[in-house]
């Protein structure tokens, strides 16, 4: 492998690695597959090298459907995340349980919109939907959510 296609990867993995993997834990609400997800996303990233033309979005891509597959494996359950690898607790943890309650193509596309700041365009294409149906699942996932937020709230 060239160094360009490992220097992207490594730039990857430290600017936007962090952000990627809480928004796995907050997709999958399990520590164990958004690490899997994430370390093979990576790993798949360093064997392509410099065949990719944007490895922050193949890696975002790949890191959430490797774990989709999991959550489909698993039958769509989604494990309660533990407070300790939240960062504020209050806040993430509420947040994290009322998750639990969207689809899990919903609260896919609602961490990707509003967490991973893609457009409607980008997670479509990340996600291999049509942008219709994204904004369908965006639309009903964060009524859900706020549904679920203000439920929690009392």
């Amino acid at each position: 492998m060239k160094a360009i296609g490992r220097d992207a990867v490594e730039r990857v993995y430290r600017t936007e690695g962090p952000k990627i993997w809480r928004a796995l834990v907050a997709y999958t609400g399990d520590v164990d597959v958004a690490n899997d997800a994430f370390a093979e996303a990576l790993a798949q990233a360093l064997t392509r090298g410099d065949d990719l033309r944007t490895p922050e979005r193949w890696i975002w891509k790949v890191s959430f459907r490797i774990a989709a597959g999991e959550l489909s494996r698993r039958k769509g359950q989604v494990p309660f995340v533990d407070s300790e690898v939240v960062e504020s607790p209050e806040l993430a943890l509420d947040l994290i349980r009322a998750l639990q309650h969207l689809t899990p193509k919903q609260r896919a596309v609602v961490i990707l919109h509003l967490y991973g700041g893609f457009t409607t365009a980008e997670v479509a294409t990340l996600l291999g939907m049509a942008q219709p149906t994204v904004r369908v699942h965006f639309s009903q996932g964060r009524k859900r959510l706020r549904q679920s937020l203000e439920a929690s709230d009392g």
